[in-house]
C-alpha cells in the first residue's frame, strides 16, 4: 500500500484552487475563492449564498477477498477512510486600540487580514459488517480562536491578529451492495449545518472546503472504473459520482487505495517530477504561471507575500528559481508511439514502451534562425517519412482523410476525402504532422505553389495505392448523369 504517494496527489487536489495568479488579496478573482470540493451549508446554493452541501461516489470491490494488507489483523474485509478537507480560518488585524483594520505595517512588512485555511483529516475504520448495515456516523469539527501580539524591531507592540475558525458538522455515510457478482460500494459526505445562513460569508465559514476521500481496502480489492475488466462493465456502468469521482491511486497496478477527488483525473494521478512546487491556481500549468509571477512588478510581488504565506512561498520560489530550474519545467518528451510513427527506434530506447524520462535531444541552432530550414538539416520534410498501418507516407503519397481531433470545424468537410501528401514534419515536442492537398480541390496547384497545406496527425489518415486518385475520378464520373 502506498498511502504516502496517494497523500501527495490528495495533498494537490486539497488546495488546488486555494489561491489564484497574481496571488493577491486585491485581485478580483480571489474575492471569490475556494473553487474545489466545496461542501456548504444546507440550503446556501439554492439561496445563492454557497455550494451544494453533499457529494457522494460509487465504486467497485472486487467479491473475493485479497490478502490482508493492514498491520492489524480483522475479520473479513474492511476499509480506512481518511475524510479531508480544509476548515477556514479568519485572520484579522487590530490596532493597539483593538478596533479591526485590513492592514498592518510591521518593520516595512506589510500585514493583511485574510482568509487562511487549516488542513483537516478524519479517519474512519468501516468493518463490512457495518458497510452491509449501512454505516452513518458523525463529523464534528469544533471552532477555534487564537490571539498573539504583533511587535515591532524595537519590540513594542503596534497591534495584534486573531485567527478564528467557526465549527463545522457533516455526516458520513457508507454502504456495499452486490452488484453484477461485484460489490457497489458508496460512500457520502452531507454538511448538516444548522446555523442560519444569511451571506455568502457565513457560508463558507460553515463549509467543508477541498472535500475528497482516501479509502483504504483492507482484505478485498478495488476495481477500476476507467478501464473495468471485461466481466465488471455492466457493474461499473452503474456506478454513479455526484460532485466526487473515485480513481485507483498508488503506484500502477495497486488495487487497495482509491482517491475519490472533486476534480477528474485518471487512474493512479501522480504530481510531475518537473514540479517545483504548488502553485494552486486551479490545475493551471506550472511554467506559464511561473513565466506570470516573474512579471509582476515588485509593489504587485510584496502584496501577495502580504496576503498568504503560501503565496509569500510562491513568489520567494520563483525568485529564485534558476534557468536550469525553469527549463525543467518545460518537460520532457512523452512519445510511447515513436516506432509506430517512424518506423526507427534509437538504440538507446530500443525495448522501452514509456518514453516519459527521456530528454528531448538538444536542439542548438547556433547563429541560424530557429525558423530557417538550414537550421536543423536533419529535418528534411520533401522526402521524410512516416508509417501508417505498416506503409510509409511521404511526399507524393495518397491518403483518405479521417478527422478525429476535430482541431477546426473545416475538418467535418474533408471527411473520405482522398489527399496528396505534399511533406511530413515533426514539430519541437515531438509530434508528427502530415501535410496534404485535397485531390477534388480545383486549387490543389496553386495552394502548393504557395504552401497553403492542410495538416493532420497520421492517425487521421489511411494510406491508399497511387492509383486511387485515378478511381476516384472515374467513380465521380460515372456517377454523374
Amino acid at each position: 500500500m502506498n498511502l504516502d504517494l496517494a497523500r501527495t496527489v490528495a495533498d494537490a487536489v486539497l488546495y488546488e484552487g486555494y489561491l489564484l495568479y497574481p496571488y493577491r488579496a486585491s485581485s478580483s478573482k480571489n474575492q471569490a475563492r475556494w473553487q474545489f470540493g466545496v461542501l456548504g451549508p444546507p440550503g446556501a446554493a439554492a439561496a445563492g449564498r454557497g455550494e451544494e452541501s453533499s457529494m457522494s461516489m460509487q465504486c467497485l470491490l472486487r467479491p473475493e477477498p485479497a490478502p490482508v494488507t493492514c498491520p492489524a489483523p480483522v475479520e473479513g474485509p474492511s476499509l480506512t477512510v481518511h475524510l479531508r478537507f480544509l476548515q477556514l480560518q479568519r485572520r484579522q488585524l487590530y490596532d493597539v486600540q483593538g478596533q479591526p483594520i485590513e492592514e498592518l505595517d510591521v518593520s516595512g512588512a506589510t500585514w493583511l487580514s485574510w482568509d487562511e485555511a487549516v488542513e483537516r483529516e478524519v479517519n474512519l475504520s468501516v468493518s463490512w459488517a457495518q458497510l452491509r448495515a449501512a454505516y452513518s456516523v458523525p463529523v464534528d469539527v469544533p471552532a477555534g480562536e487564537e490571539a498573539e501580539p504583533v511587535t515591532d524591531a524595537d519590540g513594542q507592540t503596534i497591534g495584534s491578529v486573531v485567527r478564528r475558525r467557526w465549527a463545522l458538522t457533516a455526516r458520513f455515510t457508507a454502504t456495499a451492495a452486490a452488484s453484477y457478482g461485484y460489490s457497489q460500494l458508496t460512500l457520502g459526505v452531507d454538511n448538516v449545518c444548522t446555523e442560519s445562513i444569511s451571506n455568502p460569508d457565513e457560508a463558507i465559514r460553515r463549509s467543508f472546503i477541498g472535500a475528497h476521500v482516501l479509502v483504504e481496502a483492507h482484505g478485498t480489492a478495488f476495481v477500476s472504473l476507467l478501464e473495468p475488466p471485461e466481466e465488471a462493465r455492466e457493474a461499473a456502468a452503474e456506478c454513479a459520482q455526484h460532485r466526487c469521482w473515485p480513481v485507483l491511486t498508488g503506484q500502477p497496478g495497486d488495487t487497495d487505495l482509491v482517491l475519490g477527488s472533486p476534480i477528474i483525473l485518471y487512474d493512479y494521478p501522480e504530481v510531475a517530477a518537473q514540479s517545483a512546487g504548488a502553485l494552486f491556481d486551479a490545475t493551471e500549468i506550472d511554467e506559464i504561471l511561473t513565466l506570470r509571477v516573474m512579471t509582476m512588478t515588485e509593489v504587485e510581488k510584496a502584496e501577495a507575500r502580504a496576503t498568504d504565506p503560501r503565496s509569500r512561498e510562491i513568489i520567494d520560489r520563483c525568485d529564485a528559481m534558476s534557468p536550469a530550474a525553469l527549463q525543467q519545467l518545460h518537460g520532457v518528451l512523452r512519445n510511447p508511439h515513436a516506432e509506430e510513427l517512424w518506423g526507427v527506434v534509437e538504440p538507446e530506447l530500443s525495448g522501452r514502451t514509456d518514453l516519459r524520462e527521456i530528454d528531448p535531444p538538444p536542439f542548438d541552432t547556433g547563429d541560424v534562425p530557429w525558423w530557417d530550414p538550414a537550421a536543423d538539416e536533419a529535418v528534411r520534410p520533401e522526402v521524410d517519412a512516416v508509417m501508417i498501418n505498416g506503409v510509409s507516407v511521404s511526399k507524393g503519397s495518397l491518403v483518405r482523410v479521417h478527422p478525429s481531433r476535430r482541431a477546426d470545424a473545416q475538418d467535418l468537410f474533408f471527411l473520405d476525402q482522398v489527399a496528396r501528401v505534399t511533406a511530413v514534419l515533426c514539430d519541437v515536442d515531438g509530434d508528427v504532422h502530415v501535410a496534404l492537398v485535397l485531390i477534388d480541390d480545383p486549387a490543389a496547384d496553386l495552394h502548393e505553389w504557395y504552401g497553403r497545406y492542410f495538416y493532420f496527425a497520421p492517425d487521421e489518415l489511411e494510406p491508399l495505392p497511387l492509383d486511387s486518385a485515378r478511381i476516384n475520378a472515374n467513380h465521380r464520373e460515372e456517377s454523374q448523369p
